[in-house]
């Protein structure tokens, strides 16, 4: 299976579950890490780049989808030394699921006012209450933009000023984005070869990828209300996996429970809080 064309280019955390939601149990995925490793199936992993973590002062709950949305502006390279492509992403916290992108030449408030507010439109969102969290941009705080988000009813969140990494969401998206195996090893020729791989991007994103903090569950089945479903089958598969075979389970089965409430940028206590907690303790 491992080296099969339909899985082989799966890495284990991702046909874990998936083969799960076929009802199948193999190993679990330390078991494949070890056997690809033995039997040099691994292929090679681009490099991630390492960020700084800071403490973050913009806090926001969400326990269901449309409550907490973050979006951001990347570049995309061109065939054109020193010329890049926008691309707008707009996701939702709590599931995961991208609601709305758009690609074009610059940064402009006006594209990303029409963006949030079609994504309300597409989602059939009451746009009431919604957070919109951001960085600092110009154009997320253009009068354009804040205009359209009163209008709206929307809720705007900025980053900290200079604080790179207080929009943690959008900037783990653009990492998936640019590090799948699937992105182009080449630069795109026009917006159009752009758009066409966003879409196919989009579209993977949300109804296949199987996402490591929502208990690898797709953005589309959580943001549906499918998860509960899939986590109880994956529990039930796991348990007769138990039952079948107690001798390879040194303790209980993996925790399938749904993710219920996600905190966007959640407060961190002090480092003296933390050491002075430390000392403390017999």
């Amino acid at each position: 299976m491992l080296s099969s064309s339909r899985y082989a280019h799966l890495a284990p955390k991702q046909l874990v579950p998936r083969l799960a939601d076929e009802g199948v149990y193999l190993a679990s995925e330390s078991t494949i890490y070890r056997l690809q490793r033995r039997l040099r199936l691994r292929s090679p992993k681009r490099e991630l780049s390492r960020t700084h973590v800071t403490r973050s002062s913009a806090m926001h709950r969400a326990c269901r989808p449309n409550q907490v949305w973050s979006w951001d502006i990347t570049w995309l390279p061109t065939t054109v030394r020193g010329v890049y492509l926008r691309l707008y992403l707009v996701m939702d916290v709590w599931s995961r699921r991208i609601v709305g992108w758009r690609i074009a030449e610059s940064d402009s408030a006006e594209i990303a006012a029409k963006l949030i507010t079609q994504a309300c439109s597409d989602g059939n969102v009451d746009p009431r209450g919604l957070v919109l969290h951001s960085d600092n941009g110009k154009p997320m705080r253009a009068s354009t933009m804040i205009t359209t988000l009163q209008w709206l009813g929307v809720v705007p969140s900025f980053s900290r000023p200079h604080v790179s990494d207080d929009n943690p969401y959008s900037e783990a998206l653009f990492r998936t984005l640019k590090h799948t195996p699937a992105y182009p090893h080449v630069p795109f020729a026009d917006i159009v070869c752009a758009q066409r791989w966003v879409a196919r991007f989009v579209a993977w994103y949300n109804s296949e990828h199987r996402h490591s903090a929502i208990r690898y569950v797709t953005p589309d089945e959580r943001h549906g209300g499918g998860e509960h479903k899939i986590l109880n089958r994956r529990q039930e598969l796991y348990r007769r996996a138990r039952a079948a075979n107690p001798q390879r389970w040194s303790c209980g089965t993996r925790n399938w429970a749904p993710v219920g409430l996600v905190v966007l940028n959640p407060q961190r206590a002090p480092i003296a809080a933390v050491v002075q907690s430390t000392r403390q303790l017999p």
